[in-house]
């Protein structure tokens, strides 16, 4: 039982977490709702290349924490709570 539960409260808080940045990134034209697209990029400016030769791997990683996917999160864990 717990397992499911654990799998139910991922999906919600990356599901919180893609439609809060989605409504902040929509947000972010209208003067009053700016702020929603406020926050913090971290990550990798550029990616890490490894070259094998016949092989190249690249690697990248960026994270944008914004105050909308904060909300987003918020909401996911009340929807969580109340399930």
């Amino acid at each position: 039982m717990n397992n499911k539960n654990f799998w139910i409260l991922l999906i919600l808080l990356l599901t919180g977490i893609v439609l809060g940045g989605f409504l902040g990134s929509l947000a972010d034209g209208i003067s009053w709702l700016s702020w929603l697209n406020f926050g913090q990029s971290f990550g990798l400016d550029s990616p890490l290349v490894l070259n094998l030769g016949m092989l190249v791997i690249t690697f990248g990683l960026s994270i944008k924490i914004t105050l909308a996917s904060i909300i987003g999160v918020a909401v996911a864990l009340l929807i969580y709570r109340y399930i």
